[in-house]
């Protein structure tokens, strides 16, 4: 199985800058990509960005955070990153964390990201 834990949520306020780690343990020979996805009160989960592990370069971001979120990995690949720039007040969500592997999706328990205006 893969453990993920997350950290580097809190508030800021709008025009800030954040930045999101999520650490891998376990199986990560099984992962196959990561990414982050965010869930907004009474809003449906949603993809934010992701990154492949087994095909160096392959990226995908949501349309609304094209040109603002970074998403990268360490050398190991095992941790990934969200860097996160020119925050909106409609970025904030509870980040989750998410592992793709031959044995289905893995979860963190998620971040709170509070942006102000």
């Amino acid at each position: 199985q893969v453990q993920l834990v997350e950290s580097g949520g809190g508030l800021v306020q709008a025009g800030g800058s954040l930045r999101l780690s999520c650490a891998a343990s376990g199986s990560i020979f099984s992962i196959n990509a990561m990414g982050w996805y965010r869930q907004a009160p009474g809003k449906q989960r949603e993809l934010v960005a992701s990154i492949s592990i087994t095909i160096s370069g392959i990226t995908r971001y949501a349309d609304s955070v094209k040109g603002r979120f970074t998403i990268s990995t360490d050398n190991a690949k095992n941790t990934v990153f969200l860097q996160m720039n020119s925050l909106k007040p409609e970025d904030t969500a509870v980040y989750y964390c998410n592992a793709q592997t031959f044995r289905g999706d893995r979860w963190g328990q998620g971040t709170q990201v509070t942006v102000s205006s």
